[in-house]
């Protein structure tokens, strides 16, 4: 008798470090299988034979109670943790493996297999710049500051919701890029000109509207029956920032069925903003 939902498989992501890589390589395969349900389990940090093994004993029981194989996406670097996961009852899709003897081959150099190098501090200028680029994010979020706008790359506008944050956070934590953001109010709007404090930097400017259905169900959720959350303001809101945008001559791209990743990669394309670091 398994515990798992019906069409529902495990998957695995193991890691000698966070597991962020493993995710987002796997995630990204994923995607490609619509109509079936996963579970994810990320079991980062498996850095010794020890580890390995218990990491084996949690995927073999998973496999059993499944009755099904679990998929295993790994980024194990050493050999000897590698092949104690390869060992588990599931399907073992190892990247570096795939990828490091093609690459070692064509570099005629052997790979370090050193631990955590893909999200380590072993760059601390590039540490450095990513904790900086975070917290200008933070201390320009949601138009609290505009002190530092000479510093600012890039200055997201858009209605409450629209996802300004979380796409300054990602592309200062991935690419190292200051991002501020400032959110239009129901006077910016109505007076049909950009906020005063952004008028002197509008060579960066970007916007993000987003589908009217999508936003009313968003802010229902935050703040259920309300005029906020209404369909009249909601409607209202986006078409006036839309026409502001191109009144000015802002450049603004539409984050419905985007994800954050997308609406970073798609701003930095559109802008030519250089990445200050690679992911």
């Amino acid at each position: 008798m398994t515990s798992q939902e019906p069409g529902v498989r495990t998957v695995f992501f193991v890691s000698d470090h966070s597991g962020v890589t493993a995710e987002t390589m796997g995630h990204s395969m994923l995607t490609q299988f619509e109509g079936l349900a996963f579970q994810a389990v990320t079991l980062p940090f498996v850095n010794s034979v020890e580890k390995a093994g218990e990491a084996r004993v949690v995927i073999n029981a998973t496999a059993a109670n499944d009755g099904v194989r679990p998929v295993i996406f790994s980024t194990l670097v050493r050999d000897a943790e590698r092949e104690i996961v390869k060992g588990s009852d599931g399907l073992f899709l190892d990247f570096f493996d795939a990828f490091l003897g093609p690459l070692e081959a064509e570099l005629r150099l052997k790979s370090s297999h050193a631990l955590g190098r893909a999200h380590g501090m072993f760059d601390a200028a590039a540490y450095m710049t990513r904790i900086d680029a975070t917290n200008f994010a933070l201390a320009n979020d949601d138009g609290g500051t505009s002190r530092d706008y000479d510093r600012a790359d890039v200055i997201l506008l858009g209605v409450s919701r629209t996802g300004k944050t979380p796409t300054c956070l990602y592309l200062a934590l991935q690419y190292g890029i200051y991002a501020a953001n400032y959110p239009l109010t129901d006077d910016d709007l109505e007076s049909r000109h950009v906020p005063v404090a952004v008028r002197g930097h509008q060579q960066k400017l970007f916007g993000l509207t987003i589908g009217p259905e999508r936003l009313q169900q968003i802010r229902q959720v935050r703040r259920p029956d309300s005029r906020y959350a209404s369909a009249q303001q909601v409607q209202f809101e986006l078409r006036a920032a839309e026409q502001l945008f191109q009144r000015y001559g802002v450049p603004f791209i539409d984050t419905t069925q985007c994800s954050v990743e997308e609406i970073s990669s798609r701003i930095l394309q559109s802008t030519g903003i250089p990445r200050r670091l690679r992911p």
